[in-house]
Formats: C-alpha cells, sequence, structure tokens
C-alpha cells in the first residue's frame, strides 16, 4: 500500500511553513528508507519533530496563544508515539514504525495542520 501522501499547504508564516516542508521531506526520505537508514532516519525524523514542537510551543507562549493546552497535548501524543516506535526500530523490529509512518502520521499531520497549526498562524498573524 502507498504511502498516504502530507497535504502540505503554506501557512504564510515562513518559519513554519519552512519547518513543515523540512518534516515532510524527511518523512518521504524515512519511509522510503530500509534497514540501517531507516533506523536512523526514524531517529532523525523524531529529534526535527521534537525541535518543530518546541520551536511552535514557543510561539504560543510568547504570543498568548488560548488553546496553548490543546495544542501541545497534541504534540506530545504524537511525540509519545514517535518515542515508542523509536525505540521498536532500534530494536530492529520496524514493521509498525512503517506502517505508521506511511498512514497514521501522515494523516495526523494533514489534519493537524489545517486546524491546530492554521489556527496559531492566523493568532500570529
Amino acid at each position: 500500500m502507498p504511502a498516504r501522501a502530507l497535504e502540505l499547504q503554506p501557512l504564510q508564516h515562513t518559519a513554519i511553513d519552512q519547518t513543515h516542508q523540512e518534516f515532510a521531506d524527511l518523512l518521504a526520505a524515512t519511509q522510503a528508507a530500509s534497514g540501517a537508514e531507516f533506523a536512523r532516519l526514524f531517529q532523525q525524523l523524531f529529534t526535527h519533530t521534537q525541535a518543530h514542537f518546541a520551536a511552535e510551543e514557543q510561539l504560543m507562549h510568547d504570543s498568548g496563544f488560548p488553546a496553548t493546552a490543546e495544542h501541545r497535548a497534541d504534540h506530545q501524543r504524537i511525540l509519545g508515539d514517535m518515542d515508542r516506535f523509536n525505540a521498536r526500530v532500534a530494536a530492529g523490529r520496524s514493521a509498525m514504525a512503517r506502517a505508521w509512518l506511511e498512514d497514521s502520521l501522515p494523516a495526523w499531520f494533514n489534519l493537524h495542520l489545517r486546524t491546530m497549526d492554521a489556527a496559531l498562524v492566523a493568532h500570529l498573524g
């Protein structure tokens, strides 16, 4: 089954749009990788995502974004999933992580971008 595509929509915020493009590029590279390269790229995607979310959360904090708690909770859920899958990949068990990267993560990202990230950018306006 082919990977679900990211619906990368520019939000007209330079830093967020650039980070989203980097995330999309790294996700695509990870999806296409195998073996040790998959494990290396999955770890890199996890590290990038941690920094990505931390930067957004700093913007929320600095701007007094009213939905910070909900947005951060959504980030924490994904980071928890990524952490668990990263441990499995590091142990040589990548099948579930690969399936999650192919379907669940892109589906989540598409919704998160259109809702929570779009609301943040509108607030930053």
